[in-house]
């Protein structure tokens, strides 16, 4: 069976796919720029975009799996992609979905009660970016769907070093980074072993 991968080609999703495309996993991305995915790539691709709802189920129909790298792009397009993802997944009866967030969204180790980006433990000023991850925490925490939402932290891009920690909920204690490489590689894994169901994972060197 197919997974459906959105956000195809932001910087976590282009190493995703590659990496599941290497291990010769089927895949069927939704793209607003085809030309921007990786050469050579063994996959079925449309050319569409997640605020639309038809182009959001012909991506996921068929499929046994959703992978969401998706990012906020300034607006509101993250939360009502992931509307449009969840309705799609609940009409196929598709289960499981694996989505990058951001560390914002875990909780805060000085106040629990608190998501990071509400604390003092983030140094962004802005918060709409994490607000928007916040909405989908709350819609996937809503829904029927197996979900896991992947919150990395500062994103440079690195090395693949398949060497990280990971936690439920929080962000590893002081962890700082994480290579675009390696949050790639904890989604895949987490994508086929679902260690972290209906959890957040905070991860970092």
């Amino acid at each position: 069976m197919q997974t459906a991968v959105f956000g195809g080609t932001g910087r976590v999703g282009r190493e995703l796919v590659s990496l599941m495309n290497q291990n010769g996993h089927a895949l069927k991305l939704l793209v607003r720029s085809p030309e921007k995915l990786p050469g050579l790539l063994d996959a079925a691709v449309l050319k569409g975009n997640v605020r639309n709802q038809t182009d959001t189920e012909d991506a996921i129909k068929g499929c046994s799996s959703i992978i969401s790298c998706l990012n906020t792009d300034g607006d509101d397009s993250l939360s009502v992609g992931m509307r449009h993802i969840i309705q799609a997944a609940e009409k196929w009866d598709v289960q499981r979905i694996v989505t990058v967030g951001t560390a914002g969204i875990l909780q805060a180790r000085s106040n629990p009660a608190l998501f990071r980006f509400q604390s003092d433990e983030s140094k962004r000023r802005l918060t709409r970016a994490a607000e928007e991850h916040a909405k989908v925490f709350g819609m996937l925490r809503n829904s029927g769907l197996k979900w896991t939402i992947v919150c990395p932290t500062y994103l440079p891009d690195g090395q693949l070093t398949k060497t990280y920690r990971t936690e439920a909920d929080f962000l590893p204690e002081g962890g700082t980074s994480i290579s675009v490489q390696d949050t790639a590689h904890f989604v895949y894994e987490e994508w086929k072993k679902e260690n972290f169901l209906f959890k957040r994972a905070g991860i970092a060197y």
